[in-house]
Parts: C-alpha cells; structure tokens; sequence
C-alpha cells in the first residue's frame, strides 16, 4: 500500500481550509458553547462571506480590503435578517429556522435567474488575486516538512492563520469582560438575567452578529484557494462545524482550533486509507461509496461525543449546555 497521503493528511493540519472551519467553529462556539443559541445555519454565514468576498472582488475589482468589508457586512446583514424575526424563540425552533435559512442562502445562489451574479450552480471565481497582489513572499516553491507549497499557497496560510490568532485573541478577551459573564448567565438561566435588568434579546443579537462574522470571515478564508460553489456550504458543512466545536470543547477557546486541526487530518487520512483499500481490492465497494464513508464516521463521532464527553478535549462539564 502507497502511505503517502499521510503526508497530506498532517499538511492538512495547518491549511487554510483547517483555519476557515476553525474561525466558523469559534464563531459557532460563540454562539452555543457562551450562549446557548442552537444555531444550524453557520454555513448560511460562511456562504454570505463567501459569496459577498468573490462578487465584490470580481464585479467591482475592489482590492482587498475593501472585499473583506464587504464580506463581514453581508455576515452582519445576515444576522440581523435571520435574527430579529427568530431569538424570541425556544432552542429547537431556533434550530429549525437556522438550518432552513442556511439552505435558502445556498439555493439562492445556485438559482439559474442569479447566474450572472452569482454563478449558479458552476460557482465564481473567489476573487483570491486581490489577496496575492499584497503578497511579499518571493515567488518559488517552499518546503514545509515532507509538503511542497507555492508561495501562492505560503502566502493564503500565513493570512488564515494571521486572522484565527486575532480572532482568537478577540473572543477570548470578549467572553473574559463583563459582557462575556452576562452572555454566559443567559446561557444558563435567561430569566434570571432578564430579571436584573438585562436586554436578552439585544445580547442574543450581538452574539448573533459576532459568531456570524467569525462564520462570514471562515467562509471567505475557505474559497481563496478555490473556487465559490455553493454546495460546499450545504447542511453537511454545519455538521462537520458542530462535530469539531464538540470535539475540541463547546465552551472553551482553543478547542474549535484544535478540534479542526484534528477532524480534518482525521478525514483526510481516512479517505486515503479507504481509497488504497478500494484500489488494492481489499474493500468491496466503489470510489463513490467510498467517498460517502467519511459522513458514516462524521456521524458515529458526533453522537459519540454528545454521549460520552460532551465537554469536548478541553472542555468543562458543568459549561455544557446539553447538561443544562
């Protein structure tokens, strides 16, 4: 058997797309892990980021910057449209209304009528030249280990990652404020916190809003290296976010990034180690069956995890939610 795709399964620990599923999960943490909003529509925000980084990039050839703010208004719109009309509702409507609203943000951009804006079902081009044009780093090929990267590829790292620390930073200090303590008293008793005096809903809205940018800059770190399509943002995404929040720690910091860098080396190993089996006649099923194997073990990790360590790796018991 060929092992090599265990080099690309490690190289998978640091790359932009371990880094834009870790910012959704931080975002995402915000959301359940401090507040105990039970969002299913995270995806819907990394699609609005996306989405709203590539058009302006490519219709408007904004540089950069001015994509990205772009992008983080889209998330911030998003929010206040998905959350006004619904955090007055319990846990498991909210659940409902959230996923439902993620898909109407995919099906919308897969719709024919918004083709030209969008790029329907083929995607958009992710708009990454208004990125590389900032680059400093010396063009060639650079080694990092066993992996071979372009300074391209050097450079989208650098930036993903660059951000995940800020970000990190940011929540960190966020949730340590006296905003963060009233956000987590909601969490476990609204009704107390109402009681003295709180705007529950205002706070719901504001982690709302957060959680959404973090989820809108996941979405655009996400595309640079490809192409926008739409049904990388499909329901499946929310569920690898929510398996990774769990797996590092619903109420903790570190644990999204952690629990990223895990569940895709973990993934990526995985579907090397089933395509060498199928390959070498060793497994009696097809390279599309094959492929399919990795929602089977998304699914059994998720459940097993909710079952026997809620808390995630680095994660308190008595903080999750589950338990409350």
């Amino acid at each position: 058997m060929d092992f090599s795709f265990l080099t690309q399964a490690l190289g998978e620990a640091i790359s932009p797309t371990t880094a834009a599923y870790a910012l959704a999960a931080l975002g995402l943490t915000v959301h359940f892990g401090y507040t105990g909003l039970l969002n299913f529509g995270q995806a819907g925000f990394m699609a609005v980021g996306a989405y709203g980084f590539a058009i302006t990039s490519n219709a408007l050839g904004a540089p950069f910057f001015l994509a990205l703010l772009f992008s983080l208004i889209g998330a911030v719109v998003f929010a206040l449209l998905l959350g006004i009309p619904t955090l007055r509702l319990r846990a498991d409507y909210l659940s409902i209304v959230t996923i439902g609203a993620a898909e109407i943000i995919r099906l919308v951009a897969k719709t024919p009528e918004l083709s030209w804006l969008t790029g329907g079902s083929a995607g958009l081009d992710s708009g990454a030249d208004s990125l590389q044009a900032l680059s400093p780093v010396p063009k060639g090929l650079y080694g990092i280990g066993s992996l071979t990267l372009t300074d391209k590829d050097v450079w989208v790292m650098i930036v993903a990652w660059s951000i995940v620390a800020l970000a990190v930073l940011f929540v960190w200090r966020l949730i340590r404020s006296p905003w963060g303590r009233v956000v987590k008293a909601i969490r476990e008793d609204e009704d107390a916190v109402r009681s003295l005096g709180k705007n529950v809903f205002a706070y719901k809205m504001q982690v709302l809003i957060v959680g959404g940018v973090l989820g809108g800059l996941g979405g655009m770190i996400f595309v640079l290296p490809r192409s926008v399509q739409p049904d990388n943002f499909g329901t499946q995404t929310t569920f690898f976010l929510w398996t990774i929040m769990l797996l590092g720690g619903a109420a903790t910091v570190l644990g999204p990034i952690v629990g990223s860098m895990i569940f895709w080396v973990v993934i990526v190993a995985t579907d090397g180690i089933v395509s060498e089996l199928i390959s070498n006649d060793l497994l009696p099923i097809t390279g599309v069956q094959g492929g399919q194997i990795r929602f089977i073990l998304v699914g059994l990790a998720l459940m097993l995890l909710v079952i026997f360590r809620p808390q995630g790796i680095f994660g308190k018991k008595s903080e999750v939610y589950f338990n409350a």
